[in-house]
Order: C-alpha cells, then sequence, then structure tokens
C-alpha cells in the first residue's frame, strides 16, 4: 500500500513538474483577445494525470503547478488570478475524467474533453468578469474600461465587459480546450502505458 502511494505520487510529482515548464510557454493570440491573455499547454499533464491516476491526481497536478508558478513567477493580483487559473483548470479536468472513467473508450474521452471544454468556456467567463478582470484592474490601478478599450481595438463592436467576455474571452478559451484536447488525445496512447506501468 505505501509503495502504491509512493509511486502514485512519484508520477504526480512528474506531471507537475511538466505543468509548469508547459506554463511558462505563454503566448498570446492577439487576433481574438488583449495580449495580457496568453495561452499555454499546462493542461495537458494535468488532464493525462486524471485519466490514468483519478480526479484527486488531476486536482493535485493543477494545484502543485499554480503554487510553483506563484513561487517562481511571484503574483500582481495577491494569488487571486492564480486561484481564479486553479479553478478554470479543474473546471475541464474534473468533467472529463468523470465521463472518461465510466468507460474508458475513445468516444468516452472525447464526450469527456468536449464536455469539459464547454463547461470550462462558461466558468472562465464568469471568472474574468467577476474575479480576474477585478483583480487586475485593481492591481494594475486601471478602471475596468481600459480593458474593454483594448478588446475594442481588436473586436470593434466591443464596447461592454460582457461584450469583451463573448468575443474575446469566449473565443480563447475555446481554442485553448480545443488545442489541449487535441494534444491529449495524440500523446495519451504513449503516455498512459509508462503512467500505468507499476515498476
Amino acid at each position: 500500500m505505501k509503495k502504491n502511494s509512493i509511486r502514485w505520487m512519484t508520477k504526480v510529482a512528474v506531471l507537475s513538474a511538466a505543468a509548469v515548464v508547459l506554463m511558462l510557454f505563454e503566448f498570446p493570440l492577439p487576433f481574438i483577445a488583449p495580449p495580457f491573455y496568453e495561452l499555454d499547454f499546462s493542461e495537458v499533464p494535468a488532464l493525462i494525470g486524471a485519466f490514468v491516476l483519478g480526479p484527486v491526481a488531476g486536482i493535485a497536478i493543477e494545484g502543485i503547478k499554480v503554487l510553483l508558478n506563484l513561487l517562481l513567477n511571484g503574483t500582481i493580483t495577491g494569488g487571486v488570478g492564480e486561484a481564479a487559473n486553479f479553478l478554470v483548470g479543474i473546471s475541464f479536468i474534473l468533467p472529463a475524467e468523470l465521463i472518461y472513467k465510466k468507460r474508458k473508450t475513445k468516444i468516452n474521452a472525447i464526450t469527456g474533453m468536449t464536455a469539459g471544454g464547454i463547461i470550462m468556456v462558461v466558468v472562465s467567463c464568469f471568472v474574468n468578469t467577476y474575479i480576474l478582470i477585478p483583480a487586475y484592474g485593481a492591481a494594475m490601478g486601471v478602471e475596468i474600461s481600459a480593458f474593454v478599450k483594448m478588446a475594442s481595438a481588436i473586436q470593434p463592436s466591443v464596447d461592454t465587459l460582457w461584450k469583451m467576455i463573448l468575443l474575446c474571452v469566449a473565443p480563447f478559451n475555446a481554442i485553448k480546450v480545443t488545442l489541449v484536447s487535441l494534444i491529449t488525445a495524440l500523446i495519451y496512447k504513449h503516455i498512459s502505458p509508462i503512467l500505468k506501468a507499476k515498476s
């Protein structure tokens, strides 16, 4: 039992380290959203971990990733942005894992990632509206209208915060979950046997 626990923790630690590294390689999508929104693929190790090792592993990988990134890069929002990142991440991973574990087939994996992706996009809209953007605004000492103005430079029809969320933030996160799901689908078959191995 103890040996299994150590093995599980080791795998979680390795996947968490991979997630932290991937989180460092962020890049914007300036044709979709303002440049302070940056895309990364750190959910891939967390999603794979959840699929192979269970939901607790997925949550642990997300949490460790956020904490280590906080220690490495600090925060400008007093940890609010990092907490929001964690919440959005698990809103994608948990539904995907819960659907996949009922029957571990390719169809269920795709269904799970699709359902998780939709939930994540919805959750990210509310998190950005009520937590992230207000926190960034307070940290930078700027009005929310300044963020709306940045978004309107990309999408001219944006003139309110909710239009920014629907026309910039939602598409940005939809692209992110689509890419994360595709990468996971491509590499899962190669990585999962290693994680399932008992030695």
